[in-house]
């Protein structure tokens, strides 16, 4: 019966090996979200401004967008009235949401709350959120 064992020092090195692979793999599984959350939005950040249709902005709804690489949102108040937020909310940075019931924005991370005018309404934010320039322009929506 032949013995088909390896050396104790070639199955050490083999399992290093394996290990170590493993272990960056995970590394890189783990790290890329980070890498993606801290690295800036560089993606149109040279886009002056963004036009989207009218009709795309319902009355008392809201429709998130990026411009400049970052999420905005532009809200149409009442008929005709539309303003435009950045969409961060400005305590830790988190997305808002547009909840339509009460008519206000919610930041899900730390119950941030905002108003149709960006003004804090509750929360820890400390600052509103950023206006946007938005300029009606035919059927068009010009927001920068």
């Amino acid at each position: 019966m032949a013995n088909d064992s390896l050396p104790p020092n070639q199955r050490r090195f083999f399992l290093t090996i394996v290990l170590g692979g493993l272990s960056a793999v995970l590394a890189a599984a783990a790290g890329w979200p980070v890498f993606r959350f801290l690295s800036s939005g560089s993606a149109g950040a040279d886009v002056e401004t963004v036009e989207i249709p009218r009709d795309s902005v319902e009355v008392g709804g809201a429709h998130f967008l990026t411009y400049r690489g970052r999420p905005v949102v532009v809200l149409q108040k009442a008929a005709g009235e539309f303003v435009a937020f950045s969409a961060v909310c400005t305590h830790l940075g988190c997305i808002v949401k547009w909840v339509p019931d009460p008519g206000e924005f919610l930041c899900p991370c730390h119950a941030g709350r905002f108003s149709t005018d960006g003004t804090v309404l509750g929360g820890p934010p400390p600052k509103p959120l950023e206006p946007i320039p938005v300029v009606l322009a035919g059927d068009l929506l010009r927001i920068g």
